[in-house]
C-alpha cells in the first residue's frame, strides 16, 4: 500500500478520553505515550511528556467536553509537545466542544467555535482530526488540514446487521439534521421523516410537529449530539404516537447532561445507539456503544502514511486486519 515506515510516532492522551486513547494505541500497534498531569493544590495543573518526542510525529487525542480544563489541557499538551521538538502534531478530537456556537445567531453573543480554533492553532498544531461536527463550516475555521470523519461509518454496519432495510425509516428530530437524515435514506435508497420543533429558549422545546408518515416502520433518529435528551425523548414519543412499529436513536456524542440517562429510559427509545467520543457517565440497558476506536486508529496511520482519507467509510472500518503494524 505505499506505507511509509517510522519509527517516531507517539499517540499521547488527554484525561478525558484517555481510556479510547489506550485502544486506538492498542490498535495502531505502539504502547500509549507516556503523559503526567501535576495538579497543583489550587486546580492548576501542568502536563508533562515522560519521554523524549523530538522528531517524532505526536497525536494528542482528546475530546474538549466540559469542564474548559479538558480544551486547556489539550492546549497545553499542543503547546508542550511543540516545546520538545515533536516535528508533527496531530490534535484528535472525537468531540469538538462549543460546536454549537458556530455563528453569531443573536448580537453581543462569541463565535466559540471560531475563538477555539484559532487557540487550538495558535498552541502550535499541525493537523486536527474529529468526528461529526455540529456544523460543517467549522472546517473552514482553520487554516490547516481538517480531517472530518463520520459516525455513519459505524452506525450503517449496525443498522445493515439489525433490519431489513426496507423496513427501516430515518427521521431528524428537528430541521437542521434533515441533511443528515436525508443522507442515510439516500445511502441505503429508503426516506425519512422530520421533527420540526420550535424552542422557548436553549434546551427547551414549546413545540413539535412530525412531517411525514412513519406508520409500520423501525424509525431511526439521527443526531450528532444528545444533551438534555428531551428533543430526542419528545420526538420518539411523537413518531411512536404516529404509528411506528420501533423508534431509536443513533447519535454520535453522548453528552448526556443532568438527568439526560433517566430520561432516555423511561422514553419510548427501544434503544440509544451512540459512540464513545464521550465516555459515558454510567451504563444503561438502553444505551448501547459502538467504539469509535477503530475509526480513529486507520485515520491516524492513514495520516503517517500520507493516505487519503477519502475512502474511510463502513466498508473499512470493522475489517480487522485494516491496521498495519508500523
Amino acid at each position: 500500500m505505499g506505507e511509509k515506515k517510522t519509527d517516531k510516532v507517539f499517540i499521547f492522551a488527554g484525561r478525558a478520553t484517555e481510556n479510547l486513547a489506550r485502544r486506538v494505541a492498542e490498535i495502531y500497534g505502539i504502547p500509549l505515550g507516556n503523559s503526567t498531569v501535576f495538579q497543583y493544590a489550587d486546580g492548576e495543573f501542568q502536563p508533562s511528556y515522560e519521554e523524549t518526542i523530538r522528531g517524532g510525529i505526536v497525536f494528542i487525542i482528546q475530546s474538549t467536553i466540559p469542564p474548559t480544563d479538558n480544551l486547556f489541557e489539550l492546549l497545553m499538551m499542543i503547546d508542550a509537545a511543540r516545546r520538545a521538538s515533536a516535528e508533527k502534531i496531530v490534535a484528535v478530537i472525537p468531540y469538538y466542544g462549543f460546536a454549537r456556537q458556530d455563528r453569531k445567531d443573536k448580537p453581543h453573543v462569541p463565535i466559540a467555535s471560531k475563538l477555539i480554533a484559532d487557540m487550538i492553532q495558535v498552541a502550535g498544531v499541525d493537523r486536527v482530526i474529529c468526528m461529526d461536527l455540529h456544523a460543517d463550516q467549522i472546517q473552514g475555521f482553520f487554516n490547516i488540514p481538517v480531517d472530518h470523519l463520520y459516525g455513519s461509518s459505524l452506525f450503517m454496519p449496525y443498522i445493515r446487521e439489525k433490519f431489513e432495510i426496507e423496513e427501516v425509516m430515518f427521521a431528524s428530530p428537528d430541521m437542521g439534521g434533515s441533511k443528515r437524515a436525508g443522507m442515510y435514506a439516500k445511502t441505503l435508497n429508503n426516506s425519512f421523516v422530520i421533527c420540526y420543533k420550535h424552542r422557548n429558549k436553549p434546551n427547551e422545546i414549546g413545540e413539535m410537529r412530525l412531517i411525514g408518515d412513519v406508520k409500520d416502520k423501525h424509525v431511526i433518529l439521527l443526531d450528532d449530539i444528545i444533551d438534555t435528551g428531551s428533543t430526542i425523548c419528545k420526538a420518539a414519543s411523537i413518531i411512536m404516537e404516529n404509528g411506528a412499529k420501533s423508534v431509536r436513536a443513533m447519535i454520535t456524542h453522548p453528552v448526556l447532561s443532568g438527568n439526560a440517562i433517566e430520561k432516555v429510559e423511561n422514553s419510548a427509545l427501544e434503544e440509544l445507539v451512540t459512540t464513545d467520543t464521550i465516555p459515558l457517565r454510567r451504563e444503561s440497558d438502553k444505551i448501547h456503544v459502538l467504539s469509535c476506536d477503530w475509526l480513529l486508529a486507520e485515520a491516524i496511520r492513514r495520516v503517517v502514511c500520507y493516505e487519503s482519507l477519502d475512502n474511510l467509510y463502513e466498508t473499512t472500518i470493522h475489517r480487522k486486519g485494516i491496521i498495519h503494524r508500523m
